[in-house]
Formats: structure tokens, C-alpha cells, sequence
């Protein structure tokens, strides 16, 4: 197998796994098993499992960025941004996904650290990029709150991860949909 297909190959199954179980919820044995290698070629390519963690996040928020992006391009009104924003949370749900960031969320207190400020990383860009949103929506009048946008945004992040969860747990996306929309519904202008 290449160095970097075999090394994107256990990347993209790692994220499965840790979409789907968390990351303690899988083990380097997991991964080989998928790919019918030795566990010893595994740790080649990521010598620890803290490593493999820290370069998926680092993967996975670089793709979300360039998510936010392409909505940036393609989307010049901040309602019709937001509701992309909440697509594609949406999309990893139906996918029976979580957040990636989101569930390690859940396991930060067992994780190491340079995963740990990924995560962080991760949910700054987040609010970053939807604190610009919102700010777009109110001097345009499309959205109304008050207070500080990057409140706005955390609020607005809390609650779309909280409510995967809660989707989750119940087996139906219409869960988080109606959350999502209500929320939305209260930004509009």
C-alpha cells in the first residue's frame, strides 16, 4: 500500500470510529481489522494513537473550514449562511455520525493534550467564522439579537451539538431539525 492512501485509509476510518463510538471507543486493532493489515503498519504511519487523534482533528476542521468557504462563495446573504451551516451538521447526523469534534468533546478529560487544543481549535474557528455571519446578518438586517455576536455563535454551537446528541440518542433527526430551525427562526431579522 502508498505511505499517504494507506495513512488517509486509516484516517478516514478512524473518523468513522470515533464518529460513531468516540475515541476511546476503538482501538488500533479496530482500524487493522478494517484494512486487513498488522497493527505494526498502523503505528508506521501514526507511532501513537494520540497522534492519529490529533491529525484527525486537525483534518477534519480543515475540511469543515473549507466547508465554511465554499458556503462564503456560494451564499451572499447571512440567513441562507446559516442554514448551510446547520446542513451540514445535519448531514453528518443522517450519515449516523456525530461531530467529530463534538464527541471527542465528550471524552475531553481523557484525552491528551495537543488533541485537547485541536478540539478547542476547532470550535474557535466555529464561533469565528459564525460571530462574522451573524455580524453580517445584523448590519443587513436579517438577524436580530442582542448582545455580543460571538455569544450569539457559542449559543448558537452549544445548541446545534447538543441537540445532535439528543437526536441521537432518540434515533430521529427531526429532533435536532426542529431544534435547528427554531433556533434560526429566533435569529431572523
Amino acid at each position: 500500500m502508498a505511505g499517504a492512501d494507506t495513512s488517509q485509509r486509516i484516517l478516514d476510518i478512524a473518523e468513522r470510529l470515533v464518529q460513531t463510538r468516540g475515541f476511546n471507543g476503538f482501538s488500533y486493532a479496530d482500524i487493522a481489522a478494517s484494512l486487513r493489515v498488522t497493527k505494526a503498519s498502523l503505528h508506521y504511519h501514526f507511532p501513537a494513537k494520540a497522534e492519529l487523534g490529533k491529525r484527525l482533528i486537525e483534518r477534519y476542521t480543515a475540511n469543515f473550514l473549507t466547508a465554511l468557504a465554499a458556503i462564503d462563495r456560494a451564499q451572499a446573504d447571512a440567513p441562507g449562511k446559516l442554514r448551510r451551516y446547520v446542513a451540514i451538521y445535519a448531514a453528518v447526523l443522517r450519515d449516523k455520525r456525530m461531530c467529530l469534534c463534538g464527541m471527542l468533546a465528550a471524552e475531553y478529560a481523557t484525552l491528551p493534550r495537543p488533541m485537547q487544543a485541536e478540539i478547542k481549535r476547532f470550535f474557535d474557528e466555529n464561533e469565528r467564522w459564525l460571530s462574522k455571519v451573524l455580524e453580517q446578518g445584523r448590519e443587513a438586517g436579517a438577524a436580530r439579537f442582542s448582545g455580543p455576536a460571538r455569544e450569539v455563535a457559542r449559543a448558537l454551537v452549544g445548541s446545534l451539538e447538543g441537540a445532535m446528541m439528543l437526536a441521537r440518542s432518540y434515533g430521529e433527526i427531526s429532533r435536532f431539525q426542529l431544534a435547528a430551525d427554531r433556533l434560526l427562526g429566533e435569529l431572523s431579522g
